[in-house]
């Protein structure tokens, strides 16, 4: 379907259009990725590691219609449209903030140390309820991924719901003035990424740059017992500021709650005879589900209408997911990303599941926390009961250090240190995994223990 003309995107980027006459050319999607085209689509040749244009035969071949180019006009191929702009990546940029005023959609933006994909997928969940929405897909939540979704966005999308992840001061800022969310979420403070920025204090400042382009009427949405948060938020007008938590304080907070093995139920203030449900277990996950309903009070869905639609919302694949492993084995999947406070949540959540078989926990390194990081894998190791774990199998350098504080708690044959080749660890898991164990798998993406878990999965006969 043709979203676009040549034209038009030259005059949303201040582009100029060469090797063609024809301005009305019809463009149905954009791509970076000079294999990932459709027919009729726009390549946007970046500039990173490796210089995009150089690439730009595979994107004729492979179907493109037209180009940004910001080389000189002489270096692209003849008789191939393209547009000439300053910086390919800037006019990528202008392009998403004019396609996004053109489809006029409510703007809800999402940021967090953690739980910030699984509230972008409740608060989707949540506004499917009257309007027609889209949201971020995968990890494309940064300068490049979010106007990316943007414009991968239906004409008739009325409601856009964007993840803003960061790893450096001033990112979060570059998204949110770009997208200008009727609502912006944070949804917690941790400790994500506090190499690059030294302390959670620096990290809350990074995250409130959400606010910059906040409309100026919009509301922000954070956890109200979180104080670096409440500091930082008392410069807006308390009309311009909900709150969510686990007390009375707070603007919505929840009541009642019953956690089990693949479901969480409970209920909140403003509808105290209502039980939610939730199709995943952990309490966190509670208060993700409440900025959703946040979320949809401003936008005039009934909690009770949050309710319906959070029972059957689609958690983002690898995020705390459920898979049938091999030997009848279940396995926990939680190892796309992770943080000492939601590797010791996830912790607390699968101490409380009730088995026939053995539990298993499989945890990697945690990645980008700098000078703190002995320290915070300290602190995971304390969260570690020992009592409720069976077998304990620990991957990367980072590791050593809970390997080191634990393992007086444990009999030596189920505790165990990994590095490296990942193989004899899968040796020893399929060795020790049997009928009706449960293993949890939670590490940083980096740590890749994504690839132990497709190890252990139950293998389908095709």
């Amino acid at each position: 379907m043709t979203k676009w003309t040549l034209n038009e995107i030259a005059e949303a980027t201040d582009g100029v259009i060469y090797h063609t006459e024809n301005h009305l050319i019809n463009i149905a999607d954009i791509s970076f990725d000079s294999r990932n085209l459709s027919e009729g689509s726009l390549f946007v040749p970046l500039i990173a590691e490796r210089n995009g244009h150089e690439y730009i035969d595979s994107a004729i071949g492979n179907g493109a219609s037209a180009a940004f180019w910001s080389e000189p006009v002489e270096k692209a191929p003849k008789d191939f449209p393209i547009i000439q702009v300053k910086d390919t990546l800037q006019a990528l940029q202008q392009f998403a903030k004019w396609y996004l005023k053109k489809v006029n959609p409510k703007v809800v933006g999402i940021t967090g140390s953690n739980g910030k994909t699984t509230t972008k997928d409740m608060t989707e969940a949540v506004l499917s309820a009257k309007y027609k929405t889209h949201k971020t897909v995968g990890n494309f939540n940064n300068h490049i991924g979010l106007p990316y979704t943007i414009l991968g966005m239906p004409r008739e999308t009325e409601a856009i719901i964007l993840e803003m992840g960061m790893s450096q001061a001033d990112e979060i800022h570059v998204l949110s003035t770009l997208a200008e969310p009727d609502v912006a979420v944070i949804t917690m403070i941790g400790e994500s990424h506090i190499e690059f920025f030294g302390s959670r204090d620096g990290i809350a400042d990074a995250k409130m740059e959400i606010v910059d382009g906040l409309k100026s009427d919009g509301v922000l949405i954070y956890p109200g017992e979180e104080p670096l948060l409440a500091e930082r938020t008392a410069i807006l007008p308390e009309e311009r500021v909900r709150t969510f938590g686990r007390t009375d304080k707070e603007n919505l907070y929840a009541t009642k709650i019953e956690v089990k093995s693949r479901s969480t139920e409970f209920s909140v203030n403003l509808a105290p005879e209502l039980k939610i449900t939730l199709p995943t277990p952990g309490e966190y996950n509670v208060q993700n589900a409440l900025a959703a309903i946040l979320v949809g009070i401003e936008f005039g869905i009934s909690i009770k209408a949050s309710a319906e639609k959070l029972e059957q919302f689609q958690l983002t694949k690898n995020r705390l997911e459920w898979i049938e492993g091999f030997n009848g084995s279940q396995l926990l999947n939680d190892a796309y990303n992770a943080s000492p406070s939601s590797m010791k949540a996830v912790l607390n959540y699968f101490a409380t599941i009730e088995t026939n078989g053995k539990k298993i926990v499989v945890l990697g390194d945690i990645l980008e926390l700098g000078e703190l990081s002995e320290e915070l894998h300290r602190d995971v190791a304390a969260s570690i009961d020992a009592a409720s774990i069976d077998y304990l199998i620990l991957y990367g350098e980072k590791m050593r250090t809970v390997y080191n504080e634990v393992k007086g708690s444990f009999n030596l044959e189920k505790i165990r240190h990994f590095s490296g080749d990942k193989k004899p660890m899968v040796d020893y898991l399929r060795k020790t995994i049997q009928s009706e164990d449960i293993v949890l798998l939670k590490s940083s993406l980096g740590t890749n223990i994504l690839e132990v878990v497709e190890k252990l999965k139950k293998k389908t006969l095709m």
